[in-house]
């Protein structure tokens, strides 16, 4: 196996590691050692294996039980930072791009890749160069903006959270008006700038926010 590169298969399905070992199988330069179906197997494998036996990269399913890819790859990367992990999925999910590439990802490829792309991508990371397509690059992009971005809670009034929470218990602008001692026009005027500055539609969208950001009950805090 001299100056192949090795590889160890982290996923939970036993037909993707088969058809992803068929794949390595047709690439001289390439070498599978070892396959896990989760990232505690996997980091159990590598316990065990000598230093010289163990893989250059790892590909990583996302998704998977006991351990997912973001945490296998986190620990591998900690505890062996010559592996180089190539995070492999089913789904483009911008924030879990971004966790990924946190994590010490050296790649994030999409299980439609073709054979060669797939192995293209493997001996890239062998030689650490990230490559990522033009979708996995706006995905990873668009979730580092998302993730930047100002909360828009920052940007409401006292005021405003109070009408919001009222909102979010089903009062109407009558009620928030006589709970809060202010005018119905003026409730109706922080109704607006609420939608406005949250860019939702309607009161239902503008209650199911306050349940998200995890204000329900916590008037008082």
């Amino acid at each position: 196996m001299s100056g192949q590169v090795k590889v160890m298969i982290v996923d939970d399905h036993d037909m993707v590691r088969a058809g992803l070992k068929t794949y390595m199988a047709l690439e001289p330069e390439l070498a599978v050692v070892a396959e896990a179906g989760n990232g505690k197997e996997a980091l159990r494998l590598l316990a065990d294996m000598a230093p010289e036996a163990r893989p250059d990269v790892m590909l990583v399913d996302l998704m998977m039980p006991v351990m997912d890819g973001i945490e296998t790859t986190r620990e591998v990367t900690g505890l062996y930072p010559d592996i180089r992990v190539v995070m492999l999925t089913s789904f483009l999910e911008e924030a879990k791009v971004v966790q990924a590439v946190e994590a010490g990802a050296m790649n994030y490829v999409l299980k439609t890749v073709s054979s060669d792309q797939l192995v293209a991508t493997v001996l890239s990371a062998a030689r650490g160069v990230p490559v990522m397509n033009s979708e996995v690059s706006l995905a990873l992009t668009r979730g580092l903006r998302q993730r930047n971005a100002p909360d828009e809670a920052d940007d409401l009034t006292a005021r405003e959270k109070e009408v919001l929470l009222l909102i979010a218990e089903g009062k109407t602008n009558k009620e928030i008006s006589e709970t809060l001692h202010i005018s119905i026009k003026t409730v109706k005027t922080h109704v607006s700038n609420l939608l406005m500055k949250c860019e939702l539609e309607d009161r239902t969208q503008l209650a199911i926010f306050a349940h998200r950001k995890g204000w329900i009950g916590k008037q008082g805090s």
